[in-house]
């Protein structure tokens, strides 16, 4: 009896293995050409439109408007920012991350600006705050990176906003 030459069959798990490499290479196809966006070549001029009594109003894009207010509650205000995902922050339920250090500035924002290597310019621990908000590189807490803490908070937080964070994250003890 010669040897039977095995056939081909597309059972399911191949079908499924398949059809998920398939979209990932269709995904991945789809992201490398869209990487060069035209419409970033264009000059970022604001669009302005006809409103019904003839006035011009400018068109608001979503570049201006800013994550919080500082009306919402604080603990919204470090959700919509985003400062849930990396860091722990007492007393807020949902920010159990671990990519940035424990929000314990009460505690640690003037030993951090003692800290030898701090190279920020703030004098008080509320400059501390603020500056490692919108300027995070000025002092990066030992174990940690820099360059994950996003550089843009300046731009999309209200003066509001981070007034209210810097007053909940001074108010917050390290817990021995």
């Amino acid at each position: 009896m010669a040897g039977k030459k095995p056939s081909f069959q597309l059972n399911t798990e191949t079908f499924v293995i398949m059809s998920v490499m398939c979209i990932v290479l269709v995904w991945t196809v789809n992201r490398i050409l869209s990487a060069h966006d035209p419409k970033a070549d264009v000059e970022d001029t604001p669009r302005v439109e006809q409103a019904a009594n003839g006035d011009q109003v400018k068109e608001v894009e979503q570049a201006n408007v800013p994550l919080a207010t500082g009306k919402e509650p604080i603990d919204k205000i470090f959700i919509q920012s985003g400062c849930t995902v990396c860091h722990t922050i007492p007393g807020i339920r949902a920010a159990k991350g671990r990519e940035g250090p424990k929000l314990e500035l009460g505690t640690n924002a003037l030993k951090r600006l003692a800290d030898p290597n701090y190279h920020g310019k703030a004098q008080t621990d509320w400059e501390y705050v603020q500056e490692s908000i919108l300027n995070p590189g000025a002092y990066v807490v030992d174990g940690y990176s820099d360059h994950v803490m996003p550089r843009w908070y300046g731009q999309k937080l209200s003066a509001g906003a981070l007034d209210k964070i810097i007053t909940y994250l001074l108010k917050i003890e390290e817990v021995p």
